[in-house]
């Protein structure tokens, strides 16, 4: 029995092993460097080395996984858990008690994900007279790892980052600061505090009742909001998406009332679609800007939006480009993308009710890919969606879409009682649960995905609402 179990065990440490990536690795070696020698570290090649070392020095064996657990929750490997065992809450649940990886350890982590290839190159500028000028340097965790054995870095002291990071990017200074506090007062729910941070950097659903009070806001008081882009594709090859119109027009409205610089792009292909993203994605300007948003309103399927020409566009690719690392002057800034668009099969149309579904036949379509799938890793997004994976999502042929609407709605009612937009888009979600079809049998459920690092609070106009609530709540 003793060997079933041990084999059973081997053989999870081998199917995780196998599923981690070399970046993976070195994410491991990196959290691991305060439990084993380093010596041993050095000539590690797979995470199964990582495995073995660990199991040597009795930080990891059948009965006890929750090392593990807590690295794969680290380095977000969340499907992996399972593996073990847990979940995600579960891990979390446990970090205050049970927890490993020391706070120094992990606030060095988070800021590596958190800097930029440029921002990199930057910093190794900035200290090229520290650095041995034979070492190469690939990442921010190989740059880190130099500054500790240069004895340049330890945990009692974090200038040299602190410096740096002023120069670079001092958004990066939190990271710093929250870690210093935690040291300096010696909390002891230091651990637990950072790793809600750690999953709030992460993207993971929280409910916005449990959100920290002491969740910083997005700095929102620069000299310009930001550019909010807007696609509606209303002409396609065979049908026309009736209503989309009132959306946009309404999107416009709300966007520059709420300050930003609003751009309508109208009726795009695949092409065209991938080709705007790729020229905002270069714009210099968006470095003066607080924040960038993006609506679509378009035909879609499972993870994807529809051109005119009926090409299918993956959300994941459009969005990456607006990376901390694709986008620098978006880096630490809040990315919002709104995407009106069914995620599912066509179904059975009531009278008056369209719906966003795909034109095409969709009998040869991809696996569906989850909505968290669609959103990139980076920190600082927010994809909010007309409806959840699978679905379709309904439009009224004159008053626009159930869900476009309501967010409009929402956003002219609860800006100006100082709301963040998790708690808007609650209500949106609200709002579009109540709606139903005319034959009283079809329903639909909007979803926000998000890997926002603080509150997103637009700062309340001093112009009224562009237009009055109970326009936006007309059912059909």
């Amino acid at each position: 029995m003793e060997n079933d179990m041990s084999l059973k065990f081997h053989q999870q440490l081998f199917i995780i092993s196998e599923n981690l990536v070399t970046e993976d690795v070195a994410a491991l070696k990196f959290l691991c460097t305060d439990l084993l020698p380093l010596s041993r570290l050095e000539g590690v090649k797979s995470a199964a080395d990582i495995f073995r070392l660990l199991m040597a020095q009795e930080y990891l064996n059948a009965e006890d996984t929750f090392l593990l657990a807590e690295l794969l929750y680290r380095i977000r490997c969340h499907s992996l858990l399972e593996k073990l065992g847990y979940t995600k809450e579960k891990v979390q649940e446990h970090l205050s008690v049970k927890g490993r990886i020391s706070p120094y350890r992990q606030m060095l982590y988070e800021l590596s994900e958190n800097i930029t290839s440029e921002m990199l190159q930057e910093i190794i500028f900035l200290l090229q007279s520290c650095l041995p000028k034979r070492w190469t340097i690939l990442s921010a965790l190989d740059l880190l790892t130099l500054l500790e054995k240069q004895g340049l870095l330890t945990k009692d002291n974090v200038k040299i980052l602190e410096d740096v990071c002023m120069t670079v990017s001092p958004d990066l200074l939190e990271t710093i600061d929250c870690y210093k506090k935690g040291r300096d007062n010696k909390a002891a729910n230091f651990t637990q505090g950072f790793s809600e941070l750690n999953l709030e950097q992460r993207g993971e659903f929280r409910n916005v009742e449990n959100e920290s009070k002491t969740v910083k806001s997005y700095k929102m008081d620069g000299p310009h909001r930001g550019f909010c882009l807007i696609i509606n594709n209303v002409n396609f090859n065979s049908s026309l998406r009736k209503g989309s119109c009132k959306d946009a027009e309404q999107l416009e409205r709300v966007f520059t009332w709420l300050g930003l610089d609003v751009r309508t792009y109208t009726n795009l292909t695949s092409g065209e679609i991938k080709n705007l993203m790729k020229t905002w994605q270069h714009v210099q300007d968006h470095k003066d800007r607080n924040c960038f948003i993006c609506c679509i309103l378009s035909h879609g399927k499972s993870g994807a939006i529809c051109g005119t020409d009926d090409e299918f566009v993956s959300i994941r690719l459009l969005t990456s480009h607006f990376t901390a690392k694709q986008c620098p002057q978006l880096a630490a800034k809040p990315k919002l993308f709104f995407i009106q668009a069914c995620q599912g099969d066509e179904i059975q149309r009531p009278v008056y009710v369209d719906t966003d579904g795909p034109t095409p036949d969709l009998s040869s379509v991809q696996e569906r890919v989850s909505l968290s799938e669609s959103i990139p890793e980076e920190a600082d997004f927010l994809l909010g969606m007309a409806t959840v994976d699978g679905c379709v999502s309904f439009r009224h042929i004159q008053e626009g879409t159930w869900y476009i609407q309501a967010l409009c709605s929402k956003l002219q009612l609860l800006v100006p009682r100082g709301e963040d937009i998790l708690s808007i888009l609650t209500q949106v979600n609200e709002d579009v649960a109540r709606r139903v079809s005319p034959s009283g049998t079809k329903k639909q459920m909007p979803q926000p995905a998000y890997t926002l690092r603080r509150k997103f609070i637009f700062p309340i106009p001093t112009a009224p609402p562009p237009s009055e609530q109970h326009q936006c709540f007309q059912y059909t």
